[in-house]
């Protein structure tokens, strides 16, 4: 089984070289809406092979890109509007059912690349030297530029992990250039044998995350000193949109920075402790797909209503499961999803489920058959866990997951 891990490399740049990718990484984005432009044009069209005959002597001629460069941005355009045209269709779907009253404009106009990210191919644009070095593909020729960055990727790629595709991302409030590159981990096929012990994981906002096993382990992951800063980035947020002005547009783009790499960094560290307590264990997680659609208040728009939207929108849950899975193979463990339906509500003790047995939706939870009373949040986790557990033993009797394995990389 492979695992997919990201290793995230700074650039030391001379000026020359600065200046050089630079200039390849504006050229880049500069073809990227021109293609988007032809593609909208002519039916926006999403078949990379047609973009690419179409487009490619033009990208050559107008942006001087290289061959490499000049075949990856019909194929990056074409997956854009792949991914527009796919939401086109469920947005159609959903207005047919009744789910939402709202048409999709994603594709009323050409799609317009802002970020100047670049993407290279392994030996063809980039390739790796001695001494942390990277040679790396420029309008002006390749550049050798010394790289560093944490030790175990730098390690990975020296030897043993497969490489794939990286990209040239600027930094630009340190104007500083990264390579991040894609590499592959062989890691060993999961067995029932190998994964004896099992774990739940229910996510919420009062607890980022709470986890459970069989023998009774239980540990909190408290928000308490994090969720409040993002709740004051949104009160920022809330201002500097009403104030409209240049200035508060660029306040806007660094509060957002700041906000995102504190959930980032959270759920970082989150999911390595989550991962590190129960090693060579099934970690069972909730399956939130659409959760958001699920728990919107659809009538009305009060401020009360909006601001109870906000609440179940104010973190990136989903970030969190997909960083608590790469981890988790990484450190000979795996990540399934469960059902996440009624896990707080359902007694673990005596099996009793009702919306009564956790008063006014508060942390205490009290079975109104039994009166068991629990944390509400170490309830869900102790019944993904139960889950969990009744997964593992039907993989062990067949020898199948009746369930897909989460294990998707960063």
């Amino acid at each position: 089984m492979q695992t997919v891990v990201t290793a995230k490399l700074k650039l030391n740049t001379t000026p020359e070289q600065f200046k050089a990718l630079r200039t390849t990484q504006l050229a880049y984005r500069d073809s990227l809406n021109y293609v988007s432009q032809y593609a909208f044009a002519h039916g926006k069209m999403s078949n990379a092979v047609r973009l690419q005959d179409a487009t490619y002597e033009e990208i050559r001629l107008r942006f001087h890109l290289p061959s490499q460069m000049a075949c990856s941005v019909p194929r990056q355009v074409g997956a854009s509007y792949k991914t527009l045209w796919t939401k086109v269709k469920n947005n159609a779907v959903h207005r047919k059912e009744g789910k939402t009253k709202k048409r999709y404009k994603g594709l009323d106009k050409a799609p317009t690349f802002i970020s100047p990210t670049l993407t290279y191919q392994y030996k063809k644009d980039y390739t790796f030297k001695k001494e942390q070095q990277v040679s790396i593909l420029t309008l002006e020729g390749r550049v050798i530029v010394p790289s560093t960055g944490y030790n175990k990727h730098v390690a990975l790629i020296q030897r043993g992990a497969e490489i794939g595709a990286s990209k040239l991302w600027y930094d630009k409030p340190r104007k500083q250039f990264y390579l991040l590159v894609s590499l592959a981990i062989e890691t060993a096929d999961p067995t029932p044998e190998t994964h004896k012990q099992v774990a739940g994981v229910d996510v919420g906002m009062r607890y980022l995350a709470v986890t459970a096993t069989m023998q009774g382990d239980c540990t909190f992951h408290s928000g308490k000193q994090i969720v409040p800063k993002a709740n004051h980035s949104a009160r920022l947020r809330k201002r500097l949109q009403k104030k409209g002005t240049r200035s508060a547009t660029r306040r806007l783009v660094a509060i957002s920075g700041r906000e995102r790499r504190l959930k980032q960094n959270t759920n970082h560290v989150v999911s390595k402790r989550i991962v590190l307590q129960h090693p060579q264990s099934l970690i069972g997680l909730e399956h939130l797909t659409d959760i958001r659609e699920r728990t919107k208040r659809r009538k009305g728009k009060s401020a009360k209503q909006r601001k109870a939207n906000r609440t179940f929108s104010k973190w990136s849950f989903a970030e969190l499961h997909s960083m608590i899975a790469y981890k988790a193979l990484l450190h000979r463990s795996m990540a399934i999803k469960v059902d996440a339906n009624s896990t707080s509500q359902a007694c673990p003790k005596c099996g009793h489920t009702c919306k009564e047995n956790r008063p006014n939706k508060g942390l205490l939870f009290v079975c109104q058959n039994c009166q068991y009373t629990l944390h509400a949040d170490l309830v869900g986790a102790r019944n993904i866990a139960m889950r969990t557990l009744l997964i593992r033993q039907d993989w062990r009797g067949t020898g199948l997951l009746s369930v897909r394995a989460f294990c998707v990389g960063r």
